[in-house]
């Protein structure tokens, strides 16, 4: 995937509660080997994780719209850009409402938190409940903001939308919430998964390979 780095050197020298949020950004997309934004057109789809299958799914215009402040949650929560960590940085945007920011958005987390939860499921609970009290950058007027103030300190935008759950205890309808989404997000776990394993198996067995190796999950280094 493509992104737009800002020019800015020497961002390793300065200190990560003094950094901009543009700043932040950059140094982000570099240490993830993200490439600038290209004046060609965007693929049509883009390969997404669902369980440990590579799915190609439609490149659509929302995910473009929000890819930017998805990137900054990344950012705010720590969470990494491996499967596990999309899957953490997915239930916390669940747990701060992205469903009710844009549907396509909820749909799309489900798809990562289907795979976190197979690999850590404890991990993507521990994640939707400190989303629970924090605030994603997906509103209008957020969005606005950032665009606006991107010079503006990082920490200060931590501050203002990071909850603290360490102290606070879970509504019952929470938990019934994250059960909700997490069997919507097994439902399209096998909608999408099922399809996409068949063509792998008929693609392996027409090109002469066994059933096994078809069905043999690869060993990847990019859990989290």
């Amino acid at each position: 995937m493509t992104h737009y780095v800002p020019q800015i050197t020497s961002l390793y020298s300065i200190p990560f509660d003094q950094m901009s949020i543009h700043q932040a950004l950059a140094l982000f997309y570099q240490q993830n080997g993200f490439a600038p934004i290209q004046i060609e057109p965007e693929p049509c789809t883009v390969s997404v994780y669902n369980g440990c299958l590579l799915v190609p799914l439609p490149n659509i215009k929302v995910r473009h719209k929000y890819l930017k402040y998805h990137d900054l949650h990344h950012i705010l929560t720590g969470y990494s850009v491996g499967r596990i960590g999309e899957g953490e940085v997915s239930a916390w945007e669940l747990g701060t409402g992205s469903m009710f920011n844009h549907p396509i958005l909820g749909i799309m987390n489900l798809i990562a938190l289907s795979t976190g939860f197979f690999l850590k499921p404890k991990r993507m609970w521990m994640a939707f409940q400190r989303g629970v009290y924090s605030r994603n950058l997906y509103a209008l007027t957020t969005r606005q903001w950032i665009n606006a103030h991107g010079e503006s300190n990082l920490n200060d935008l931590k501050q203002r939308h990071l909850g603290d759950n360490q102290t606070k205890k879970i509504h019952l309808y929470r938990y019934l919430e994250f059960a909700i989404y997490l069997l919507l997000a097994l439902l399209i776990h096998a909608i999408v998964v099922i399809p996409a394993l068949i063509v792998r198996i008929v693609s392996y067995l027409v090109a002469g390979e066994s059933f096994i190796k078809a069905i043999q999950p690869k060993k990847r280094t990019d859990l989290y």
